[in-house]
């Protein structure tokens, strides 16, 4: 693209411009920078140029490392949870949080899912219950968090993939849970 050669007109115009906008920040001296617009430098070969210093480079702090983000959940497939309901597929770690309480079973659970994938089990069973039955008491609520804590960034690295357990091994009130493998093992 080739460049022309700006009118006197035209160079007016810009200066009339540039003096009535307002810096920034405050210049020496204008005069010097409507002498610069008046009269274009002539550029260097890109060999000749010397490189500009200035006094004193500012370089943006690294920003502080973020945590990688935790290993999505997969859903079971389906022939995996086919094999599991026929008992074709072991379970190979069973717990049962019945009578615990939400503090109680969170921790019981954290704690059963890493030795679970340490011992190398694949699958475990999850046993919530399904509730109680009575009108006033709020119901089956270990069934409702427990799939919120197998989401939980903290046990991603443990979780695979959950999905609602079969009719013969507790159907609403259970779950299979899909172990991944340590890290190190193959």
């Amino acid at each position: 693209m080739s460049r022309r050669e700006l009118s006197e007109e035209e160079h007016e115009l810009w200066r009339g411009i540039a003096r009535s906008v307002k810096p920034l920040r405050k210049r020496a001296a204008r005069a010097k920078d409507d002498a610069k617009v008046a009269k274009p430098e002539p550029v260097a070969s890109p060999r000749t140029a010397k490189p500009v210093r200035t006094a004193k480079t500012v370089r943006p702090s690294p920003s502080p490392a973020k945590p990688p983000a935790p290993p999505p959940l997969a859903p079971l497939a389906r022939r995996e949870k086919q094999q599991l309901a026929r008992g074709r597929a072991a379970i190979d770690a069973r717990l049962d949080l019945h009578g615990m309480t939400q503090a109680q079973a969170h921790a019981a659970l954290s704690r059963f899912l890493r030795r679970a994938q340490h011992e190398g089990a694949k699958f475990a069973l999850v046993v919530t219950g399904k509730g109680m039955r009575s009108a006033d008491a709020e119901r089956g609520v270990l069934r409702r968090q427990v799939p919120h804590w197998l989401r939980l960034p903290e046990l991603r690295e443990v979780v695979l993939g959950f999905e609602e357990a079969h009719v013969a091994h507790g159907g609403e009130g259970a779950l299979y849970v899909r172990l991944r493998k340590r890290r190190g093992e193959t």
